[in-house]
């Protein structure tokens, strides 16, 4: 299968490409520079150079591709509104391409929108005003004009050695700029998380066995005590761990706050049953205390 593949260089995305190219399949990733693209070609990938501004670079890339796998999302979260329009008319984009076809669509989204109980695959959530992101809820939307689209939910931890831009190095560097690696009240609330290892491959199959409309987990552990992670962080650094009241949070943690005390355990067995998947590699509190974690 020939794969169109946003966010190729990002870290997910990269090790996506690898996943697919060693199943078989070939890859046309989508990064913003020349650079960017050297690993990509070098493992034997396609470059193509643009950003989801680039609409007609869009097209480009889904036009000869036998399937969509989209993983591009911006980090800056003072700038959430804008990103989240641009995924919008990203998707709906990649729609149109491959409207009147069976031809596959990977949307990737997140657990912010489902909070409390335990997320299911077969939860929909609405868009929240505080996190306006819609990835999901527009590929909901092209699957109910028959394109085959679906989606893969990452957990707030995606994590692996090397990792540098995610949830996990942020709050290494709050604690260490606050010189304590901080959780709020016990810490019981929940993270799920994953290695993106075994969530590259949670897209592969998805690719490859996924029904029009679903949802899939890329969930290894269900739910770990922020605390333990947080404690896991502080050893890693040197530095304690200390509890935060609630209204403390904001002041702490800036942007961050809303992620960290927040209890969100998602279900991956739906997931494991429907694709054959099951996680193989390290939970994130052994993988955070591994001496190269971060090189």
């Amino acid at each position: 299968m020939r794969v169109f593949l946003t966010g190729a260089s990002g870290w997910v995305g990269s090790v996506i490409a690898r996943e697919l190219m060693t199943a078989g399949h070939s890859v046309v990733g989508l990064v913003r520079s020349e650079e960017k693209g050297a690993s990509l070609a070098a493992a034997g990938g396609t470059p193509l150079i643009g950003s989801l501004g680039d609409v007609d670079v869009l097209r480009q890339g889904a036009a000869d591709a036998d399937g969509i796998i989209h993983t591009a999302f911006g980090l800056d979260l003072s700038r959430i509104g804008e990103l989240a329009a641009e995924d919008r008319t990203a998707i709906e984009a990649l729609g149109e391409v491959f409207q009147g076809s069976t031809r596959p669509i990977i949307v990737t989204d997140g657990f912010l929108h489902l909070t409390g109980e335990k997320a299911l695959e077969s939860d929909r959530p609405a868009v929240w005003s505080a996190f306006p992101r819609a990835s999901q809820q527009t590929a909901f939307a092209l699957a109910e004009r028959g394109i085959h689209a679906s989606v893969v939910r990452n957990p707030r931890s995606v994590h692996g050695k090397g990792e540098k831009h995610g949830f996990v190095p942020m709050l290494a560097g709050v604690a260490r700029e606050k010189g304590f690696s901080a959780y709020v009240g016990d810490g019981a609330n929940l993270w799920p998380a994953v290695h993106h290892l075994d969530a590259a491959r949670v897209y592969r199959l998805a690719l490859e066995r996924g029904t029009r409309g679903e949802v899939y987990h890329s969930v290894g552990e269900e739910g770990v005590p922020y605390r333990e992670i947080a404690e896991a962080i502080g050893r890693q650094l040197g530095v304690p761990a200390k509890s935060l009241k609630p209204e403390e949070a904001d002041a702490h943690f800036g942007p961050l706050a809303l992620w960290v005390g927040n209890n969100g355990p998602a279900s991956n067995a739906w997931t494991r049953k429907t694709l054959g998947w099951s996680p193989q590699k390290v939970g994130i509190v052994a993988d955070i205390e591994r001496p190269d974690y971060s090189s």
